[in-house]
Order: structure tokens, then sequence, then C-alpha cells
């Protein structure tokens, strides 16, 4: 993400913040970090990104133990307007589903439904 910036232009954190990638860029960053902290601890990771054409989308699903594993990734400390139905979709895919989160910058673990709760980013 530090050299996409670079390339970019995005030579301050303040321009990054504010601007029409912010988001995809957050969400790269944290990826990466996730993959780091797997292989920083001997381990392998399967992960995969879900899209339809219906345009439900999830940014990360973790699988271990044939669980999968959702992770949305927001750039928003609000939950208020946080949409989780994509999270209600996956049960119909035939697949055992594990305890999501939405990474998102709040101030602690804050339990959202039943099987998701909101994780601030700086956790990873």
């Amino acid at each position: 993400t530090g050299l996409c910036c670079f390339l970019a232009g995005w030579l301050s954190p303040a321009v990054l913040e504010r601007g029409a990638m912010a988001g995809a860029m957050l969400e790269s960053y944290v990826v990466s970090e996730i993959i780091k902290s797997y292989v920083n601890n001997g381990k392998s990771m399967r992960m995969y990104y879900y899209a339809d054409k219906e345009q439900r989308e999830i940014d990360l699903l973790i699988e271990e133990n044939g669980v999968l594993y959702p992770v949305e990734i927001k750039k928003s400390g609000s939950l208020a307007n946080m949409n989780f139905k994509n999270f209600d979709y996956l049960s119909s895919l035939n697949v055992e589903i594990g305890h999501g989160c939405v990474l998102c910058f709040t101030d602690g673990v804050i339990p959202i439904t039943k099987n998701i709760d909101a994780v601030p980013i700086g956790y990873i």
C-alpha cells in the first residue's frame, strides 16, 4: 500500500484519507496485515474474496478446517449504516460458517449479532 500511495502521488495520510480510493487501500492494508500475522506465526492461510452477479460482496473469507469465517472491512467507526445481509447469504452456500467480524474504527469489540462482532482494525 505504501508503494501504491507513492506511485499515485498520495504523499500524506490526509491526502489518502480524503481520496476516492481510501476504502480500497484500507482493505488492501488490512488483508496484507492478516496474511503477515499468519505467516509470522508459521501458519498457512486459505482466503477468498466473494462477489457474485447480484452484487453481493464479502471482503475476506478465511477458511480453516472447512469452516468459512467472513470478514468485512469498513472505513467507518459508526455501525448505524453498515449492511450485513451478505453474511446471511453465506448460509445458503452449503458450507459451515463461523463467527464473522467487521473490521472498522470502533473503540472496542462490539457484538452486532449473535454471529458478527465489530472489531477495531488496530487489533490486527
